[in-house]
């Protein structure tokens, strides 16, 4: 269970959001956009962000974030979505075949980051950083690895997947004014399968 209770020094809440269902495999198509469920699952999920105060939105620069931002930006009068390199999608390797990463990928979701290349674990460290850096509500549109990096900095786990997030799910963290990041609420779950 969740420890629900709001840091006295809060000074940001942040919804991150899971891309919803791209329209191809991780392994045939670099940036790829929403499919037809991925955009149903965009706007269900914006209908419910929509009800919350305005805040600022940031994306990831591929697509599949984009275009799941946008339908929230529209509902709240087109606010403007800024692009933020450092809640992208995990990279692939150097020298890893497209039809190869696929394989990788679920070897690094099995692992911990601690076993991890340098350029890995300075992904993950740009991510905390610029979470915990935050001080204005925030929605950020990201990935099922960039969101689990979060997760596990709330609760100083180093697995690379502690939660399996669904697309379009909303985990929701706060940020104290320490830089400290603190679970409020998990984002639903699923049998996410990588393809």
């Amino acid at each position: 269970m969740i420890d629900r209770l709001v840091p006295d020094n809060r000074v940001a809440r942040v919804h991150l959001v899971r891309h919803g269902r791209a329209a191809a495999g991780w392994d045939t198509d670099p940036d790829p956009g929403l499919d037809d469920v991925g955009r149903l699952q965009s706007g269900e999920t914006a209908e419910r962000l929509s009800r919350l105060d305005r805040m600022e939105i940031v994306s990831s620069p591929l697509r599949r974030c984009q275009e799941t931002a946008a339908a929230l930006s529209k509902l709240w009068a087109d606010r403007p979505i800024a692009i933020e390199s450092r809640v992208a999608e995990i990279p692939s390797p150097v020298g890893v075949p497209m039809s190869e990463r696929v394989t990788w990928l679920r070897g690094v979701m099995a692992g911990r980051w601690s076993d991890l290349d340098e350029p890995f674990r300075t992904f993950r460290r740009d991510i905390v950083t610029y979470v915990s850096g935050l001080r204005t509500d925030t929605v950020i549109f990201s990935h099922f690895i960039a969101i689990n990096v979060v997760i596990g900095a709330c609760l100083g786990d180093d697995s690379v997947v502690i939660d399996s997030l669904d697309n379009a799910s909303v985990t929701v963290v706060d940020v104290d004014a320490q830089g400290g990041l603190h679970l409020v609420e998990r984002g639903r779950q699923a049998n996410t399968l990588i393809r």
